[in-house]
């Protein structure tokens, strides 16, 4: 007998609603409570600045956060093992924004 109870079957569905994007920009708010994502689109614009378009933002909480991180870091490393080292811009340093 298994110490660890029964998995329940997961029925993965679309919501009507659902839809998929790119996004090329990703801005993190936290509080106590949650960590917003809001996800969005940065395009060069005719001046000297950029343009960024956000259309998604998503509520997590602290466990869902800290579960998707470690998601994120193991398909991460699976990527660099399969096509080679991926290679950040210089001028974004871990304490600064990734868009």
């Amino acid at each position: 007998m298994s110490n660890f109870p029964e998995q329940p079957e997961i029925n993965v569905r679309n919501s009507d609603d659902y839809r998929e994007g790119y996004a090329n920009s990703v801005q993190i708010r936290m509080n106590v409570w949650d960590f917003f994502l809001a996800f969005g689109r940065v395009q060069p614009t005719s001046g000297p600045g950029i343009e960024l378009t956000n259309f998604q933002g998503i509520f997590l909480s602290p466990q869902q956060a800290k579960a998707l991180s470690l998601m994120l870091q193991q398909n991460v490393e699976n990527y660099e093992q399969t096509f080679g080292e991926i290679k950040l811009d210089p001028q974004i340093t871990p304490s600064g924004p990734i868009h």
